[in-house]
């Protein structure tokens, strides 16, 4: 599919006969006094998340399946020279097909009977929203997983620490002196985990169970782009950003540095993109936005004359 329609569009930008400019890059709504193909040009080039969309899972087309274009389908499909041009809804880009061999409609449905996709702000927000989503279903898993043993650690507590100390005791005696246990990280951490009392064992394997529970909630709510997940992913972000800061202080790895960055950014986007705590309008700016970019207007705003 992608590699058919880059095809398509790469035939499109070198024909010479086509009396007006699609303009094949993806165009959000323009600023005030801003025509579409008109923006002056960036140092740095702007990603668009509509082409990543549509290389994925194609374009978003209507009215192949028509028999007849009318002069009020130009926004969507236009007929030059006996070849027919038709839009994509979500990433601007204009595809040359051949009329239809055996159509099914008669018009281009109207416009209140067709179903936009995302696009612009909307469609970034959902892909972004849903990586962070995926992101939390990962430390849910983990988390669930790290719980259970815990628990399940605590109840054969007893048991457990006595096949432990066995084991040190036979490595001992075939190495020939006592194990530094302090030297190796498993060890140390198995000795520290024994240390517990079992009352204790069972708090932290409720509490990482619980915070399993909190990343789970986080990721639905991410996943179906609800506002009160927002807040809540953005506060359980920053409130462990200090000990994740505090990890890297006692020792420096990359797994933590990363963790770190990810998080930062995470937070980031979510309170300065989301416009959270009323941050740059609040939700209500938000909205708007995102209905800028993804209405008809953004759509009328794009064409080409």
């Amino acid at each position: 599919m992608f590699q058919a329609g880059f095809a398509v569009t790469r035939r499109m930008e070198t024909r010479s006969d086509v009396p007006f400019d699609f303009s094949a890059r993806p165009v959000s709504a323009p600023r005030l006094g801003e025509l579409p193909g008109t923006a002056e040009a960036r140092y740095l080039p702007r990603f668009h998340w509509e082409l990543l969309v549509c290389g994925t899972r194609g374009h978003e087309l209507v009215g192949t399946d028509a028999a007849e274009l009318r002069p009020q389908d130009a926004a969507l499909a236009r007929e030059i020279n006996g070849e027919r041009w038709y839009r994509c809804l979500r990433c601007d880009s204009w595809l040359p097909l051949a009329p239809p061999n055996a159509p099914r409609r008669d018009t281009i449905p109207v416009r209140s009977e067709i179903e936009l996709p995302r696009r612009g702000k909307a469609l970034r927000d959902r892909i972004v929203l849903r990586l962070i989503a995926l992101d939390r279903a990962f430390h849910f898993l983990l988390l669930g997983l790290l719980g259970a043993g815990i628990l399940l650690f605590a109840h054969d507590r007893t048991a457990l620490r006595h096949d432990y100390y066995s084991f040190l005791t036979r490595w001992q005696a075939a190495g020939g002196g006592p194990v530094q246990t302090h030297h190796i990280t498993l060890l140390r951490d198995l000795n520290r985990l024994f240390s517990l009392s079992t009352t204790d064992l069972y708090l932290l394997g409720l509490a990482v169970s619980g915070y399993a529970i909190l990343e789970a909630t986080e990721a639905i709510g991410l996943w179906w782009q609800k506002r009160w997940a927002e807040y809540l992913t953005f506060l359980a972000t920053v409130v462990f950003l200090p000990i994740e800061i505090y990890e890297l202080t006692e020792r420096i790895t990359w797994l933590r540095i990363v963790a770190l960055i990810v998080n930062v950014a995470i937070a980031g986007y979510l309170l300065f993109a989301k416009r959270l705590f009323g941050l740059r309008g609040g939700a209500q700016a938000d909205h708007a936005a995102r209905e800028r970019d993804s209405g008809w207007s953004a759509i009328d705003a794009a064409t080409p004359p």
